[in-house]
């Protein structure tokens, strides 16, 4: 399989972002299922297994830790602080003593000593970028964590947290229609020796084609309130699935598999994790690695995809103002 480095470890380019197994997508699968999916994911060559404190309110770290405590050698574990559940609600809070209690719970759920990539998942605009990185470089001197990442920030708050200490991955949303990270913090990873991990590069379903508007989504799932999953939007989103599909006929392989591909087109250090309750669909992702695309069909999608072309924005207007990341 295609490998890629994070902090230096080669690990399977293609990983597994285990957000939905539970938490945001509606009704999540059983714990049975949940832990099947988990270890079948092993069976075909994940690796590299993205959880955070915030998924379930801590409910998928404890099942990550359940069912991957006999591998934990073997895989390479990323978890993330900053954004957790208080009281039933999404709380984000960068101060140290937070992240402190933070780690100490995750590293008792994931029932391990040290985590190989520790996120701050979304940056407190309260505190200082460098105060909440200061407390993770201390998680590293201590040996909790091997390596530091951010989420969801700018070209600019990343250089302020490398000054403090090295940022070994930046996280952020990056699909064929969510291209933000293109305008500066893509190459600025690249500059400074950072992974780009890209969350939702499936486009939370919609590049698969099997994702409709926010009326056929059962209650609970996120999508129903962002805007690009509104009717109207999806109706003018959904014309530029024909140049993926017709591509995907012409490869002989899934939309998905396309998307995926394009991703790790653009630079050896992007490295999707895409999520899935659907063995099949995790079989898919995997294969995706696979697929080469010619500078022709690069041109084609990019031009396609363009972010003119994309009718909504990603997040509405309250949780935008929550992330740090550039927007076109």
């Amino acid at each position: 399989m295609l490998q890629r480095l994070i902090n230096s470890r080669a690990v399977n380019a293609v990983g597994l972002g285990c957000m939905n197994l539970s938490h945001a997508y509606g009704h999540p699968p059983s714990e049975k299922d949940a832990s099947r999916l988990l270890l079948q994911a092993l069976e075909v060559g994940v690796d590299h297994f993205d959880t955070a404190a915030l998924y379930g309110f801590g409910a998928n770290e404890k099942l990550l830790g359940k069912v991957l405590k006999p591998y934990r050698q073997q895989i390479f574990l990323a978890s993330k602080c900053g954004m957790r559940g208080v009281d039933g609600k999404r709380v984000i809070d960068g101060r140290p003593q937070t992240l402190r209690a933070t780690i100490e719970q995750s590293l008792t759920s994931l029932q391990t000593d040290v985590l190989d990539l520790y996120y701050l998942h979304r940056w407190d605009k309260s505190v200082p970028i460098e105060e909440s990185v200061g407390e993770l470089s201390r998680m590293v001197d201590e040996g909790k964590i091997k390596a530091i990442g951010l989420s969801e920030v700018s070209a600019s708050t990343l250089r302020k947290a490398h000054q403090e200490h090295p940022i070994a991955a930046l996280q952020t949303e990056y699909s064929l229609w969510t291209r933000n990270a293109e305008i500066s913090v893509l190459d600025t990873c690249k500059e400074l020796g950072c992974a780009f991990v890209a969350f939702s590069p499936l486009g939370r379903g919609f590049l698969t084609g099997k994702v409709a508007d926010a009326s056929t989504l059962v209650d609970g799932d996120i999508r129903k309130g962002m805007p690009r999953f509104q009717h109207d939007n999806v109706q003018q989103n959904q014309r530029l699935l024909a140049v993926l599909n017709e591509m995907a006929s012409q490869l002989h392989c899934t939309a998905g598999q396309v998307s995926l591909a394009w991703l790790l087109h653009q630079g050896k250090h992007v490295l999707p994790i895409p999520g899935t309750t659907n063995v099949a669909h995790l079989q898919e992702n995997m294969a995706a690695s696979l697929i080469r695309l010619s500078a022709a069909q690069l041109q084609e999608l990019n031009s396609a995809f363009a972010p003119q072309n994309i009718s909504g924005d990603r997040y509405p207007p309250a949780t935008q103002a929550e992330i740090d990341t550039e927007d076109y």
